[in-house]
């Protein structure tokens, strides 16, 4: 049964022509009212961005940026916030035109079309943006056509019964059955040979969070790995694995042909001032859209103040808890 519909009817009366007046004015203006209230949670700074601004011309590489909903502390899972860096950054790269849509996923599918990249930065497992089955295979349909999937913190936790299908795309799926997660230091210095860490030197990333051993695709292209507290192995499959570094970002190659690239990390939005982490997660959403990295690596310029804007209205943290604490 089709749930009940409400309706917000106006009757205006023709004997009194100032009610009637007020009356249409109203049936003018509701229109107008509800598109303003499909995106009330956004703040007054993040409605001046251009939200779902399409392509001009195809020749551009077009990459979507799906922003999760606002989600968790002040501080973290600042999903919007840090899309807009990316596309600040996608911006000033030659050839690229980078799409920001909010709450998760776009009111106007058609910036889909021709993306040669989609980026999902949000939550994952139940509230992961694309599980309804509409939306599911909007995905599933551009990863046939060989678009680049890249899938950034808890984004790569999925529902069960959808991660056998995830690891096909990405490479890899975080599942609670063996994979752990905290929050920790981590430090990366050793780097394989990728065009995702052209230009990236050694870089630490303080107290972010992480996810670790997921179901991988045997061939996945470790990027990232590093060593992790033993007491957050919380799975028997982790535990037997102690002192191995562990990986926290990898490159894939699809049988189809098209790339994806996922990096567990980004939780805590500080850490976007890292030079190394903004330029690695740069090349690795470039490359995933099969366009080239430049052997300096992308361009990142943080101006001063950006990473305290565009951030989600969340309650300001408390001082002692602005940072989850890490596992010892």
């Amino acid at each position: 049964m089709s749930p009940a519909k409400s309706y917000v009817t106006f009757s205006p009366d023709p004997s009194n022509p100032q009610k009637m007046r007020s009356s249409l004015s109203l049936l003018v203006l509701f229109p107008l009212l509800l598109a303003s209230s499909a995106r009330a949670d956004l703040t007054e700074e993040q409605r001046r961005l251009p939200l779902e601004a399409d392509a001009p011309n195809p020749n551009l590489a077009k990459i979507v940026l799906l922003a999760g909903s606002t989600s968790n502390k002040a501080g973290q899972h600042e999903y919007f916030a840090g899309c807009a860096l990316l596309h600040d950054w996608l911006s000033k790269t030659q050839g690229v035109w980078p799409v920001l849509v909010a709450d998760g996923w776009p009111k106007n599918e058609a910036v889909f079309k021709n993306a040669k990249a989609v980026v999902v930065y949000a939550d994952g497992g139940a509230k992961l943006p694309f599980l309804a089955p509409e939306r599911w295979n909007v995905i599933k349909n551009l990863v046939a056509q060989g678009t680049g999937l890249v899938m950034l913190h808890q984004a790569v936790d999925v529902p069960e019964d959808r991660a056998a299908e995830v690891q096909q795309w990405l490479g890899g799926a975080w599942q609670k059955d063996i994979g752990c997660r905290g929050h920790w230091d981590m430090e990366f210095n050793a780097f394989p040979a990728h065009p995702s860490l052209n230009g990236v030197s050694a870089f630490a990333a303080p107290l972010d969070g992480w996810l670790y051993n997921l179901h991988f695709s045997p061939d996945i292209i470790p990027l990232l790995s590093g060593s992790v507290p033993e007491k957050s192995r919380s799975t028997p499959d982790a535990r037997e694995h102690a002192g191995r570094a562990e990986t926290v970002a990898w490159a894939y190659k699809r049988k189809d042909g098209g790339r994806s690239f996922a990096f567990t990390g980004c939780d805590l939005h500080r850490n976007w001032s890292v030079e190394g982490q903004r330029r690695f997660v740069l090349n690795g959403i470039l490359w995933s859209a099969g366009t080239t990295v430049p052997a300096d690596g992308a361009l990142v310029p943080m101006a001063a103040g950006a990473i305290g804007t565009n951030l989600d209205a969340k309650p300001p943290a408390h001082p002692q808890t602005q940072a989850a604490p890490a596992i010892q």
